[in-house]
């Protein structure tokens, strides 16, 4: 069965860095696309990054453009989101999400992906 698993969340400065990982199950990692969307309270959950399949494409929302980095290992079978330069406004649940790339050959900052992890907490206060 197919599963997400999201963690390295927690408490970080203004400023700051914080990476946060997504490890796969059931599924080989490389022939997905993998998102990274977020949810702060009261508001809508939005896209912010993701990576396309074997070797292709990355996409980044304006929001994060030039602070966060996604990358995939796929020795571990896991993504990861490199975020830099962390504000208050990135406060939010971290989720990952996963679609064939049979299905989406080039990703997507849309709720096209099937697959969810749990998400993780990233909190950005001083």
């Amino acid at each position: 069965q197919l599963q997400l698993v999201e963690s390295g969340g927690g408490l970080v400065q203004p400023g700051g860095s914080l990476t946060v990982s997504c490890e796969a199950s059931g599924f080989t990692l490389d022939y997905y696309a993998i998102g990274w969307f977020r949810q702060a309270p009261g508001k809508e959950r939005e896209g912010v990054s993701c990576i396309s399949s074997r070797g292709g494409s990355t996409l980044y929302a304006d929001s994060v453009k030039g602070r966060f980095t996604i990358s995939r290992d796929n020795a571990k079978n896991t993504v990861y989101l490199r975020m830099n330069s962390l504000k208050p406004e990135d406060t939010a649940i971290y989720y990952c999400a996963a679609v064939h790339g049979l299905e989406l050959r080039q990703c997507v900052l849309e709720f096209r992906y099937p697959y969810w992890g749990q998400g993780t907490q990233v909190t950005v206060s001083s």
